[in-house]
């Protein structure tokens, strides 16, 4: 296969492996957790104070665990999804405290606005698996808003869904919670039902609220996707070869926990390293170099035979413009077709992560239907050539009256939801409206044909029951 992005070599997949070895064996990793640094100390980690020694043979004998694909089962089972090898997911933004309009105007986000954006995945046709923390709700309380965003998740939507590594509590909450679900905690403990994103904290540290959270998901059989997101010139080397390695370093160090948790654990190698930009300071993941972050970790994903994940719909825009789209469509094009298994943050995000936009998560949906489109392999059988066709037609013919053409015109071209091929004429008639505004009215149409998917009385009880309880605890 030819592609013009950079393909690694074995030799320079193993440069990369070697330095992070030589970084988890020399400087280590620090645990904020006591039982995360129990346990590598069980297993006969050195450990000295909060930091972590790894050999490689303790390295390479986690990786032998990890499963290079997992499902995750949905209420619907119609809808549980498959993650690694050729199979791959999108999924919306994540952790936004703000949100966008169309028009750039930016205010806090609401419980309101975080089950619009459920109902907006539950009516995806792209969109396959339901996010966690779309936006953060101003007006809940902080301590309790997990249990809140976890009932959303459950009922609102019946696709898989994503867990609450907020902290260990937050953890075990999302884990009581499926266990309701599907009929008791014991139900699930051999069936994946959730995947919660556990984010190194750059340069070499996992907090306690991530290393007990991946504990307590591990220990359950629940995904988690390990992630490193190191800001160039800042949280990380400015070098992007050194980058490549300290993220290995981290991500690794979580995997090994994971597999030392619980053998077979499902885990996912993730990042969305970027630049800090040398004259604001901030990070900024419309750059070229978050693309080119994701193509080369899917390629070290591979290196491992581990499931993937990276970006996907990312920008620093703060409006729905044409910034946003070149750097959206760059972004998801390239994790799309680098390989890239668990696409996080394919629709909505503004700003750097700061906003999440109703109108950008419709048109990043757009995209990622025309790039499942781009994948569909052409049929290069006898029946997909049809030379007899071909020759009925002849020479200076044409297919516009065709029987196959007919047959075939509602199917095998892409039809957009939303982007506009109108003529002038068209365009003008229907109001001269830009693709934001398009957006907009798509929103208010979907939020209002929403219908909530069919759940036990008994069980949605339980778990509104469960939430109530936690709350008054």
């Amino acid at each position: 296969m030819y592609d013009r992005m950079q393909e690694l070599t074995r030799n320079d997949m193993e440069q990369i492996h070697n330095a992070a070895m030589d970084l988890l064996k020399t400087t280590g990793v620090a645990f904020n957790d006591e039982e995360a640094l129990s346990i590598f100390k069980d297993k006969g980690f050195r450990v000295d104070g909060s930091t972590v020694f790894f050999e490689e043979s303790q390295v390479q004998k986690a990786l032998e665990t990890a499963p290079k694909r997992f499902t995750v089962h949905a209420r619907n089972p119609e809808k549980n999804v498959e993650i690694g090898e050729d199979d791959f997911v999108f999924l919306p933004g994540y952790g936004a405290p703000f949100v966008m309009d169309f028009q750039g105007n930016e205010r806090q986000a609401t419980m309101e606005d975080y089950d619009n954006f459920c109902k907006l995945v539950q009516t995806s046709p792209h969109i396959n698996m339901n996010g966690w923390m779309m936006v953060e709700p101003a007006d809940m309380p902080h301590e309790s808003v997990h249990l809140d965003l976890n009932l959303s998740n459950i009922l609102l939507c019946d696709k898989p869904f994503m867990g609450s590594p907020v902290s260990r509590q937050g953890a075990l909450d999302g884990i009581e919670m499926a266990g309701i679900l599907w009929g008791g905690k014991e139900k699930i403990m051999d069936k994946t039902v959730s995947v919660s994103l556990i984010n190194s904290l750059s340069p070499l540290q996992f907090s306690d609220e991530m290393a007990g959270s991946l504990i307590e998901l591990a220990r359950h059989n629940q995904a988690c996707v390990v992630a490193s997101l190191i800001m160039a010139g800042g949280s990380g080397p400015v070098n992007f070869g050194g980058v490549l390695a300290l993220q290995n370093a981290e991500i690794l160090a979580g995997i090994t926990l994971a597999q030392l948790v619980r053998p077979g654990a499902p885990v996912v190698y993730g990042s969305t390293s970027s630049a800090m930009d040398m004259k604001t300071g901030a990070l900024s993941i419309g750059a070229p170099e978050l693309s080119k972050n994701i193509h080369l970790v899917a390629q070290m994903a591979r290196f491992y035979n581990l499931p993937c994940r990276s970006g996907g719909g990312l920008t620093d825009s703060l409006c729905p413009d044409a910034q946003a789209g070149v750097e959206s469509a760059l972004a998801l094009s390239t994790a799309v077709r680098s390989g890239v298994n668990f696409i996080l943050h394919s629709c909505g995000i503004l700003g750097s992560y700061i906003a999440m936009s109703f109108e950008k998560f419709i048109i990043d949906e757009e995209i990622c239907g025309m790039l499942n489109h781009m994948l569909r392999p052409v049929s290069l059988t006898d029946e997909g050539i049809d030379l007899e066709s071909i020759k009925q037609v002849g020479i200076g013919g044409q297919y516009l009256t065709h029987p196959k053409t007919f047959q075939l015109c509602r199917t095998e071209f892409y039809m957009p939801g939303l982007m506009s091929r109108k003529n002038t004429d068209a365009w003008t008639k229907e109001g001269r409206k830009s693709l934001d505004q398009l957006a907009h009215d798509k929103v208010v149409q979907r939020l209002a044909s929403y219908e909530k998917p069919e759940i036990d009385p008994d069980i949605e009880k339980q778990l509104t029951d469960y939430v109530e309880t936690r709350k008054n605890a």
